[in-house]
């Protein structure tokens, strides 16, 4: 039986919570009416809540700090970045600052997955380069014990 906070329910988590924040960037929606929108219009029987409600209300909070600490990484300002683009940098920015409980390589992968899925044809690769910058400056004793 899988648990709420199996690998794949934290993708799904991962996966809506993109949904959720892509809206709250474009159309500034309040976030509790984005929550309860998404909690009601899809099945989220096998998805860990908790982390998706934690990423949701979490990005947005530290919108500045997460954009601050990726966009050194970037070769262009971060306005310049597609939406689809932003949310997941900002998403796996979070994790890897907030969610110590998911290693590094997690977060990268995940973050490369939701591009595959979501984004433009090679922007995996470009997430891939930005998160794994971030990665080396937030999870610098996780990476040295590897």
């Amino acid at each position: 039986m899988t648990t709420l906070t199996s690998p794949s329910a934290r993708r799904k988590a991962r996966r809506f919570a993109l949904q959720a924040l892509y809206q709250w960037q474009l159309a500034g929606q309040p976030l509790n009416e984005i929550e309860a929108h998404f909690r009601a219009e899809n099945d989220m029987k096998k998805v860990d809540l908790d982390y998706f409600h934690a990423l949701l209300h979490g990005v947005p909070a530290r919108v500045d700090e997460l954009d601050a600490l990726f966009a050194p990484a970037l070769d262009r300002k971060v306005q310049e970045l597609s939406q689809i683009e932003k949310v997941i940098l900002r998403i796996g920015t979070f994790e890897l600052l907030d969610r110590i409980d998911v290693p590094y390589r997690v977060v990268i992968n995940e973050g490369i997955e939701l591009a595959k899925l979501f984004g433009a044809d090679d922007s995996f690769k470009y997430v891939n380069g930005v998160l794994d910058k971030v990665a080396r400056k937030c999870r610098q004793v996780e990476i040295a014990a590897r």
